[in-house]
């Protein structure tokens, strides 16, 4: 007699980056040892149309739903759907803001992102906005050592702009470009592999990317920079020094930069976990 596992998703839904959702889920999961768990983390929901198109997708034999949305239309429309699919879900502020509610005799304002106003969490997005700005694209290694996470891949894979948005969010970002010619920094391999996100791209994505770059430039006559070996090259040398690394690598191909921070968060959040895709 086998033991089959069981494999399920846990949506994790929010009208912000979604942490909160994010700890419940992968805490409570995190119980259940003979269970297969995958996390689909949908954050900055703000409207009901967005919102229908994230409920269809859910399967309700093999799903559930943790949210944390502070708008009451946007509860009930998410609560009433679920019921009316079979979808099992949780809204992980309910009980807190009952709670509240009868402490208080107040009802929750109801606005996304109160938490985000000017107080220590607004001083932390600046201080990692400054902190990406200093340590961008490799200009000053000792960032390495200090940052909450190190992006590494080569030229054009979203690693500056990822930078940023991760900043936003009061996470610090360090990245370094992989160049063949440039021999990396020992303290890449010193660090936790964990705290290190590696970033690739198909060959013919970048070819364009990079071909974009360089008309936008003024430069008409092709370089090694466009020039698909010299791409290859740098991708089959990136791939190495991210294996001896052992860190996880998310594929960047036509993805934007928020669908791929919605990764990182997940990888982020969870410490380690082998995300690819």
């Amino acid at each position: 007699m086998t033991n089959d596992i069981k494999k399920i998703a846990i949506y994790i839904l929010s009208d912000s980056v979604g942490e909160t959702a994010q700890y419940v889920a992968r805490a409570a999961a995190n119980q259940f040892p003979g269970v297969e768990v995958s996390y689909k983390h949908i954050p900055f929901v703000e409207d009901a149309d967005y919102l229908a198109e994230v409920l269809e997708q859910i399967d309700p034999e093999n799903s559930i739903l943790m949210f944390t949305l502070v708008v009451e239309k946007l509860r009930r429309y998410v609560v009433e759907y679920c019921q009316s699919r079979g979808i099992g879900c949780v809204d992980v502020l309910a009980s807190p803001f009952v709670a509240l509610e009868n402490l208080t005799g107040q009802m929750p304002a109801g606005h996304p992102g109160l938490i985000q106003r000017m107080d220590e969490s607004y001083f932390k997005k600046i201080e990692a906005m400054e902190f990406a700005i200093k340590y961008d694209d490799g200009k000053d290694v000792t960032g390495i050592n200090t940052a909450d996470l190190v992006l590494i891949g080569v030229s054009r894979t979203s690693k500056t702009p990822l930078s940023m948005y991760m900043a936003y969010r009061g996470i610090k970002v360090a990245n370094v470009p992989l160049v063949p010619e440039v021999k990396v920094n020992d303290r890449l391999f010193e660090i936790p592999k964990n705290k290190i996100i590696g970033l690739t791209i198909q060959p013919d994505a970048l070819g364009e990317i990079r071909q974009e770059r360089v008309r936008g430039l003024g430069v008409a006559s092709p370089t090694d920079y466009t020039d698909l070996g010299r791409i290859l090259d740098e991708l089959d040398y990136a791939e190495g020094i991210m294996k001896r690394i052992g860190c996880p690598v998310i594929d960047v191909t036509h993805k934007a930069v928020e669908e791929t921070a919605s990764v990182i968060l997940q990888i982020y959040l969870g410490r380690g976990e082998n995300i690819i895709g």
